[in-house]
């Protein structure tokens, strides 16, 4: 992440802060920006900034339920990640 000097945001998630810096430091729209999350309130940060979220839930910890309803598609092999994300 380009956050130099931090804090490059005033807000941590989940709000939209961190990931509408990225996609604006790239030079990219939010829409056209995926989220790699595995907590409940990156994907509601990322769902809020407008972009695509994929909710890796593997991780015996992981809130499975909480991610769905943070609006998330959810995942839980990294291998299949590459199949869910389209190139453009």
């Amino acid at each position: 992440m380009l956050c130099s000097p931090p804090p490059c945001v005033g807000r941590g998630k989940p709000f939209p802060d961190l990931f509408l810096h990225a996609a604006r430091t790239t030079g990219f729209a939010p829409a056209d920006c995926i989220v790699i999350e595995d907590s409940v309130a990156g994907t509601q940060a990322g769902i809020a900034a407008g972009m695509r979220v994929f909710s890796y839930y593997a991780d015996p910890f992981s809130d499975r339920e909480g991610l769905a309803a943070a609006g998330g598609i959810l995942f839980d092999d990294m291998r299949e990640l590459a199949k869910l994300v389209p190139i453009r």
